[in-house]
């Protein structure tokens, strides 16, 4: 049996309460619980919602990981949560659930960046991770492109969204469209029939005086935006939109500009390899375009299972594992929830 620690990770920055449990740098078990049908009749997640569907899930979601992982709570030698960023109640509810194991276990209490976990998750499908590496970080709240270094140690943000980030834009355009809550897979089904060429939406910050002043930066809004008067050009003329068609252009411009901007990135700054991380990441052509475009730049690619693209328990526990390893300090049991805590602020250690 290994020696390392087994570590408890919590995750609670937004609608998905995740448990996991890890050793090293292998998932033992864990169970995720989402309250996005709870959230689905008001169009998008309601923090107050979330906080409520946290505190009536934690409990049960932590015996499913503990029963998945054939393992006790006395056998847990740390606790991790997610310090931040997310919503402020739902972080509250993860970590004072962390401090309280913690507390009652008598075992040390790190806090991680819900950021930087999504990273670290490529340590649980792929090992340790090349000095430096890129990732992309694509989700309904972030759109960010990260340098790695010294295996997650070292995060430092290159570019980030100047609004929507890519997941909150296919929520957008998918009630434009007229498709359910949320967004992103109902809109990827809807353009498994379309034409992806129907429609020449826009590439955000990809023009020359853009790429001069934001060569790492995203933009959506515009892109959503022109999706809105797509639609109600067609509807003032009397036609039908074609949804297939909208959803599969709309989707395709998206996966074009994360794709390219994430390859530009590397040349520029002699990465070799990519990592891929975020609820978006879920999506089959953003993934599809991205192996392509990596495969022809002779870069590789780490794409996390669906399972894992999503906010969960065992990137939290990940990071941890790694931070210990690093011979990081515990947070402590004044450990506060942060809800703006930005990227590359990896752990946050007890003050001082």
């Amino acid at each position: 049996m290994s020696s390392e620690p087994l570590v408890l990770g919590i995750e609670t920055s937004c609608d998905e309460t995740g448990v996991a449990l890890v050793r090293g740098r292998e998932l033992l078990g864990q169970a995720v619980a989402s309250s996005v049908e709870e959230h689905a009749r008001f169009g998008g997640v309601v923090p107050e919602v979330a906080s409520r569907a946290h505190l009536e899930a934690m409990l049960p979601t932590l015996r499913r990981a503990l029963d998945d992982a054939g393992a006790g709570l006395p056998e847990v030698d740390v606790v991790a949560v997610t310090a931040g960023p997310g919503l402020a109640g739902a972080l509250m509810v993860g970590v004072a659930a962390a401090k309280a194991l913690a507390l009652a276990l008598d075992v040390p209490l790190y806090g991680v960046n819900h950021l930087d976990a999504h990273v670290a998750v490529a340590l649980l499908t792929g090992g340790p991770l090349p000095d430096p590496a890129l990732a992309l970080l694509v989700s309904g709240g972030h759109t960010e492109l990260l340098l790695v270094r010294d295996g997650a140690r070292d995060v430092t943000v290159l570019g980030q969204t100047l609004d929507d980030a890519a997941g909150e834009a296919f929520d957008k355009v998918a009630r434009l469209l007229g498709l359910p809550y949320p967004g992103g897979p109902h809109l990827q089904r809807a353009a498994e029939g379309g034409d992806a060429g129907a429609v020449r939406f826009p590439r955000g910050l990809t023009a020359a005086h853009d790429l001069r002043r934001h060569p790492h930066d995203f933009s959506f809004s515009g892109l959503k935006t022109a999706v809105a008067r797509h639609v109600q050009a067609v509807e003032r003329a009397g036609g039908e939109v074609a949804v297939p068609d909208v959803a599969a252009s709309f989707q395709e411009s998206v996966a074009d500009v994360l794709s390219a901007k994430t390859v530009a990135a590397t040349r520029e700054h002699g990465v070799t390899t990519v990592l891929l991380g975020g609820g978006v990441a879920a999506n089959s052509r953003v993934r599809s375009l991205l192996t392509q475009r990596c495969e022809a730049a002779g870069l590789e690619l780490r794409v996390p299972p669906v399972s894992l693209c999503t906010d969960n328990g065992a990137m939290v526990a990940a990071l941890a594992a790694q931070v210990l390893r690093d011979g990081g300090v515990p947070s402590g049991l004044d450990l506060g929830a942060d809800p703006g805590l930005p990227a590359g602020t990896v752990h946050v250690p007890a003050a001082r």
